[in-house]
């Protein structure tokens, strides 16, 4: 699966999704993008899934005609994301085309 991390995703979380390709959007040079760009961007380049701790996105896009899916940390603090590794691992199992999906943190 290739996943895009958006700005604000702890990028030590990357070492934790063995079996998957991670980019983020600083290595796309897309971390300045506005996130309706950004999600046609990730899209077009193939993205499966992305990554965001923004609990607002489903509010400031209309997320139902995406083909990526969006997983959405509640939470920018690695320490406390750590403790939740496995859910994450589930949520990138379950997630399909269009999905959206937040994580409590």
């Amino acid at each position: 699966m290739n996943i895009l991390f958006d700005q604000g995703t702890p990028v030590p979380l990357r070492r934790h999704l063995l079996g998957h390709t991670v980019a983020t959007t600083y290595e796309q040079s897309w971390s300045t993008v506005a996130n309706g760009q950004l999600l046609t961007r990730a899209e077009q380049a193939g993205y499966d899934v992305l990554i965001t701790t923004d609990q607002n996105l489903r509010y400031q896009q209309n997320l139902s005609t995406r083909q990526i899916a969006i997983l959405v940390l509640r939470s920018t603090s690695w320490p406390r994301i750590q403790t939740r590794l496995d859910a994450i691992r589930a949520a990138l199992e379950r997630v399909g085309v269009g999905t959206y999906e937040e994580i409590d943190i």
